[in-house]
């Protein structure tokens, strides 16, 4: 009898850590099916996103409303972005997206700066209002050898 208690036990403690891995493998992992009914993408083309990364930081006014899912060379070879954000975050037609720098060496990440307008981007639209990344070391080298303008 204490042999059969043993194993209901061990079986029970089995299927709870199981069940723990699966929790966590969905809410930390990428799973888009899980995460599409919050969110929804829009498209942003840069003529440079250098130090832009797949998971890196979309944010409005300081606060994280999102991240870049993919980053690819469109037809008219320009990094295109495609960027999940909240679907209770609004994108007027008449914003600018930025690609900017937590400090001087810090990570990249993507700034939306809504605009006022009264319509908005629809899922999948394409931004084409945008700001691309300032290359620091291509200003240095510019500035240290003279032909900064």
């Amino acid at each position: 009898m204490q042999n059969r208690m043993l194993e209901v036990v061990v079986g029970l403690f089995m299927v709870a850590g199981f069940a723990a891995i699966v929790y966590l493998a969905l809410n930390l992992g990428e799973v888009p099916l899980l995460s599409s009914g919050s969110t929804y993408a829009v498209q942003a083309e840069f003529d440079n996103v250098s130090g832009i990364k797949k998971g890196a930081a979309v944010q409005v006014a300081g606060v994280v409303v999102g991240e870049v899912s993919g980053i690819m060379l469109n037809k008219d070879r320009l990094a295109q972005l495609q960027l999940r954000v909240d679907n209770s975050l609004k994108i007027p037609v008449d914003s600018i997206v930025s690609v900017k720098s937590q400090g001087i060496i810090g990570d990249k990440y993507i700034q939306i700066t809504l605009g006022g307008g009264t319509e908005y981007f629809k899922a999948d639209e394409l931004i084409v209002e945008t700001e691309s990344s300032v290359d620091i070391e291509s200003l240095i080298s510019k500035f240290a050898f003279g032909s900064a303008k």
